[in-house]
């Protein structure tokens, strides 16, 4: 058991300056769904420059990422620790949801036009939502990750970061996942049928998740000052902050990635690129500001948690709502298409994250394994040549295959631990505990 308890902080604290902390956060993040409902409305009509308008709501996004780390880490020791993790990354997600689901939506309004109607020298929308899907998803990976080890070597200098035993039940899901999504690019479509997999996946990823016990890390800050309520009060404001602050992270979505790609285009940036990269950059902050600073507490394990709920959460619920919204805006029941180019995009996100789950049958992340997932993203980065790309997918399916045969003899206890997470019998790290 941890020594120190939420309820009763080791040392005094200023509770006075950890409201006022709470406050001001708040207030930081309340331009953006004050702007975008005045907008919405018609009461405003905003007109910004883009590179403002993405800084405004940007900021936004910031401030909402602060209050969820607060109240995610005392909703760890209230429920599943895992299943709290997975809930702060359904949040911290919402707006590459936003994004993708817009790109699909467009996409299926497009069917009932005449196609002399379309201007068949951009980018069609269909194509953008599965630009804007595979960039995040190899961005979570080939980026996020490595950056919580950085921040967890500078911390510690310790070469090995442990990701946390509760985390052999989401990696099996991402698993899964991904050797489904490898059909996608096979048959060229995105269905309702895959659809119907994929969510039924992450609810039974939740349920399996929830089973994991709560965590007794040592909190800090305005976090302790939230534990230090009463049971109903504690769980009002951790549930307030939560629909708070995915609302502010909603409402920023749209305007802080069309700020972003609207700046680059007006530098001559292609706009396949833009939604691929600096759009994903911008959806994903949420998650990346949340890892990084659950990393920079001290709690590299929970941040590698936040980053794995969140890539299994966009491979199964976020691609498996791409279909319905297609169908519906286009009353449809065909297929999202997936040719060409969005196939390859497709085929070596699945590669990358296959091999990604390879380097973790240990449940160990090393500095070697950090280097490597990093230089070979930001060389396939470099390179935007779908041959390259396709040949990058192969290598990392080698990897995978290459890690798993060196890793043979720890994916039985992989498995083991799963199953004993899954039942409950794990027991939860203390603060410090598997960061070794």
């Amino acid at each position: 058991m941890s020594e120190a308890k939420t309820d009763h902080p080791v040392a005094p604290v200023d509770h006075a300056r950890n409201w006022l902390q709470i406050a001001g956060a708040a207030a930081i993040a309340a331009p953006a769904p004050i702007l975008r409902s005045l907008e919405l409305t018609g009461l405003l009509e905003i007109h910004l420059d883009p590179a403002v308008e993405s800084l405004i709501f940007g900021v936004s996004i910031m401030a909402a990422a602060t209050l969820l780390v607060w109240a995610s880490e005392v909703a760890e020791q209230l429920v599943s620790a895992t299943l709290a993790l997975a809930v702060l990354a359904i949040i911290a997600v919402l707006p590459e949801y936003a994004v993708d689901l817009y790109f699909a939506w467009q996409a299926g309004a497009e069917l009932g036009l005449d196609p002399s109607m379309l201007d068949l020298t951009e980018a069609r929308p269909a194509e953008l939502a599965l630009a804007n899907m595979t960039g995040a998803n190899r961005l979570l990976i080939g980026l996020a990750w490595p950056v919580v080890f950085f921040i967890f070597w500078l911390k510690t200098r310790k070469q090995e970061l442990s990701v946390g035993k509760t985390n052999a039940i989401g990696l099996i899901f991402l698993g899964v996942a991904t050797l489904y999504s490898f059909s996608i690019p096979l048959k060229e479509s995105l269905s309702l049928i895959d659809s119907a997999v994929l969510i039924s996946l992450f609810g039974l990823y939740l349920v399996m998740s929830s089973r994991t016990p709560p965590s007794e890390h040592q909190l800090m800050g305005p976090a302790v000052t939230i534990a230090a309520l009463t049971p109903k009060l504690k769980w009002a404001v951790v549930i307030g902050i939560f629909v708070y602050a995915a609302g502010v992270v909603f409402a920023a979505a749209e305007p802080f990635a069309n700020g972003l790609v609207e700046t680059g285009e007006s530098f001559g940036i292609d706009e396949f690129l833009l939604v691929q990269w600096v759009a994903p950059l911008a959806s994903e902050s949420p998650e990346f500001i949340l890892a990084a600073l659950l990393a920079l507490r001290g709690r590299a394990g929970a941040a590698m948690t936040l980053l794995i709920a969140s890539k299994v959460n966009q491979w199964t619920l976020l691609v498996g709502s791409l279909p319905i919204a297609y169908s519906i805006s286009g009353g449809t029941l065909d297929a999202l298409p997936v040719e060409g180019r969005q196939a390859h995009e497709v085929f070596l996100t699945a590669a990358q994250s296959l091999f990604a789950v390879a380097v973790l049958w240990n449940l160990r992340f090393s500095i070697r394994e950090a280097f490597l997932i990093f230089v070979l993203f930001a060389i396939q980065l470099a390179i935007p040549i779908d041959e390259v790309r396709v040949g990058f997918g192969f290598l990392y399916i080698l990897l995978a295959i290459a890690w798993t045969i060196r890793e043979r003899k720890d994916i039985l206890p992989f498995f083991q631990q799963a199953r004993a997470a899954a039942s409950g019998n794990e027991v939860a790290p203390t603060s410090g505990q598997g960061e070794h």
